[in-house]
């Protein structure tokens, strides 16, 4: 409840809950076929019969918004539950056992860090059959490494603490005091970290798809459309000025949303606050 008490995390919540709505309707919201071409329907500016306008095709740009939306959010929802599985295990072994083992773990994450993740993703993409799920893989095995570096830190701390310290001295074992000790403490910036992760997510999907190189036409996604516009940006703004503010707000919902979290979730702030 506290996260609702901040108005910046409310706009970020009800943003988010009007995409995934539309999202989740579009099958039954959406007034076209989002690949229905319409060679009498090209390029006309938005009016009561096309919200949004139409494309180089003919095609309702609104309904391939609302389609597009479905696409651009499983990418982020997806993309970041592999990130976060493999960041956890990773940040989980390396603040437990520490030594050579937390070595070779975080030079790896240093390895990794050091190369521009939007080009390590456009290089391995090159290599492979662009598609949604090359897509959503590419992403999440590229984009761990914060999150591994978040429970490190989380581990190394909460294992010196009393509590972790007491169960070790009446012999729990290693499982018992990563899964039901630290873990269950270290969800707060697994938490938030995730929900920055989808609005990243989004835009790396959106980039993709505006370079050519995510998910392939007639399938509808907020970057190739703006794609589209680019080709008539001079006279059809609709195009490109829809599917951007869509990106926008989407990835503002999501940042908010999770500094309201980490607000609301951080016992340092509660604490300052009451």
């Amino acid at each position: 409840m506290r996260t609702l008490s901040n108005p910046l995390a409310r706009w970020g919540l009800s943003i988010i809950a009007v995409v995934l709505l539309m999202a989740l309707l579009a099958p039954w919201i959406a007034p076209y076929d989002p690949d229905a071409i319409d060679v009498k329907a090209i390029l006309l500016s938005p009016s009561s019969a096309h919200w949004m306008g139409t494309d180089g095709l003919g095609r309702d740009v609104y309904s391939r918004m609302l389609f597009g939306a479905r696409i651009s959010l499983l990418v982020g929802f997806v993309a970041v539950g592999i990130a976060t599985v493999i960041g956890v295990i990773l940040g989980a072994i390396s603040g437990f056992y520490r030594g050579w083992v937390d070595v070779v773990i975080m030079r790896l994450v240093d390895v990794m860090l050091s190369i521009p993740t939007f080009f390590l993703i456009l290089a391995v993409i090159a290599f492979l059959t662009p598609s949604i799920w090359n897509i959503m893989i590419v992403i999440g095995l590229t984009s761990w490494m914060g999150v591994t570096r978040l429970v490190r830190a989380e581990f190394l701390s909460l294992r010196e603490r009393e509590f972790v310290l007491s169960a070790q001295t009446l012999g729990a074992k290693n499982h018992r005091l990563i899964f039901r000790h630290l873990l269950p403490n270290s969800l707060t910036p697994i938490i938030v970290s995730s929900v920055l992760g989808v609005a990243s997510a989004v835009l790396v999907e959106s980039g993709l798809s505006f370079l050519g190189l995510g998910v392939q036409p007639p399938q509808a996604s907020w970057g190739n459309i703006l794609t589209d516009g680019k080709e008539y940006i001079q006279f059809a703004w609709w195009l490109s000025v829809f599917p951007g503010m869509a990106i926008l707000l989407t990835v503002l919902g999501y940042n908010l949303l999770g500094e309201g979290l980490r607000d609301a979730l951080d016992p340092r702030t509660n604490s300052k606050g009451s």
